[in-house]
């Protein structure tokens, strides 16, 4: 795949761009070792310093970067100056904590009496240069909630950008730089996905944090498993969205459809799978497919626009497949299952309901990246909670009910890294974010993200002069 701003609202490349030699990321590789000298030693005020002055360059050119996003992935324009906007409020969250997150931790004396230490604590001391190979659909966030703590805590920062979104990556390195980072300290490859391994291996690169598919965690995972060097992984999500007698529906079929189609709904957190109990199913239905058959499709630029295209013409051929393959196997499309009519070019898919589906069809257990909805009628809870399961996937999970003890037997069993009760999953830098399974593994944001990459290191005094 060239490395190009492609606008998916039109089909049109706006730009190209040369990918970096060889020579060039060797270039890189120095500077990021030769800045993580440095940065390691700077005090949680300076680096605070820093971090606050790039969430203010951010900022002042907020419309400029939205626009960018907008024309590289197509997401509509209100929804990338929220992105914007979120980014700067994780700076300035990890620039006020981080300091308190990474303090030392001192354990208990009783606790350590028999160790024989005269003084025993665990210091939280930063690894190194850490590639972050990233995705297009949240392409200034994804970054950002790896940048931001992993600076603060001492290391330095290489970016592999997704191909489509070069001006953003390199937007990004922009920002870090104006806001007085030394050189190296973060800085944007523009390299293909097969010039990934080589950076891995390189013995300068500590660890590595990927956010996209399967298979690109896979292979990340495998290359630096076979450098024994940490990884953290985000992968794909089928999100369940469970509405229980006890919800409130008219609100869960409002929330359920910003839920399914934000971001085009292209996010690995979206939920995909809409799981209602056979007493509340019919209201759900019809307001859930009533709102999703009215939501506005068009030029992501448009204030009015709702749902803007695909990013890339081959997601949305994949996305057409897995539709067709379940309307050949019996489901139905309550709303949608087709390009729109009316819109000249771009790769555009209506919001989509389907149901009768089955195991069957591929939508039910693959990733569904796009702006379509699977509906499933059940009998129970227990019933509810085997669907929701029933997927390779643990990323996040939504349930609608007021009945405590329906939350606290979810809470035990449903297999995700997140679970929202009545409200959509969302990220936010005092949350912890992750998942289980074929979701990936480690947490990105709060306390947990910010030691990911951390040299958890146990410091032990013994009396003076002896020995232990």
């Amino acid at each position: 795949m060239p490395i190009a701003t492609v606008n998916p609202a039109t089909g049109e490349t706006l730009e190209t761009f040369t990918p970096h030699t060889a020579a060039e990321v060797e270039t890189a590789l120095a500077r990021a070792a030769e800045a993580f000298a440095v940065h390691r030693l700077t005090s949680f005020d300076e680096r605070a310093a820093l971090l606050r002055a790039a969430a203010d360059e951010l900022e002042s050119d907020l419309e400029d970067t939205a626009r960018t996003m907008t024309i590289e992935m197509g997401k509509p324009l209100a929804q990338s100056r929220g992105e914007v906007a979120k980014c700067a409020k994780a700076m300035r969250w990890y620039a006020e904590r981080a300091e308190s997150l990474l303090a030392d931790e001192h354990p208990k004396p009783a606790d350590v009496a028999d160790s024989g230490a005269v003084d025993a604590y665990v210091r939280y001391r930063p690894l190194g240069p850490v590639l972050a190979v990233m995705p297009w659909n949240f392409p200034l966030w994804q970054v950002v909630r790896f940048a931001a703590p992993a600076l603060m805590a001492g290391n330095t920062a290489l970016l592999k950008h997704a191909s489509n979104v070069p001006q953003t990556a390199l937007l990004l390195e922009q920002v870090f730089t104006r806001a007085g980072y030394r050189t190296g300290c973060f800085q944007t490859l523009l390299i293909g996905s097969s010039a990934v391994e080589a950076v891995i291996r390189d013995p300068r690169v500590a660890a590595v944090t990927l956010t996209g598919s399967e298979g690109a965690g896979r292979s990340v995972a495998a290359v630096a498993g076979d450098e024994v060097k940490k990884t953290v992984l985000e992968l794909g999500g089928s999100d369940p969205f469970l509405v229980l007698p006890s919800a409130d529906v008219r609100r869960a079929a409002e929330v359920a459809v910003t839920a399914r189609v934000q971001n085009n709904g292209q996010s690995c957190i979206a939920a995909k799978r809409f799981i209602v109990h056979r007493e509340v199913y019919q209201e759900f239905a019809e307001a859930f497919v009533a709102r999703m058959a009215a939501l506005r499709v068009g030029d992501p630029l448009l204030p009015d626009t709702e749902v803007g295209p695909l990013a890339t013409e081959q997601g949305r051929a994949e996305l057409e497949e897995l539709v067709q393959d379940a309307l050949r196997l019996g489901a139905e499309a309550r709303c949608g299952g087709r390009r729109p009519a009316g819109l000249p070019s771009g790769w555009f898919y209506e919001p989509t309901v389907l149901t009768g589906v089955t195991p069957a069809m591929r939508v039910h257990r693959e990733e569904c990246f796009g702006p379509v909805a699977t509906l499933y009628q059940v009998d129970s809870l227990e019933e509810a909670v085997r669907l929701a399961n029933d997927t390779p996937f643990g990323l996040s999970s939504n349930a609608w009910t007021n009945d405590p003890q329906e939350q606290r037997l979810l809470v035990r069993d449903l297999e995700a890294g997140a679970l929202f009760f009545n409200g959509m999953t969302a990220s936010h830098p005092a949350l912890p974010f992750g998942g289980v399974k074929r979701s990936g593994y480690g947490r990105e944001l709060s306390a947990q993200g910010i030691r990911e990459f951390c040299n958890v290191t146990t410091v032990w005094h013994g009396p003076a002069g002896g020995h232990g």
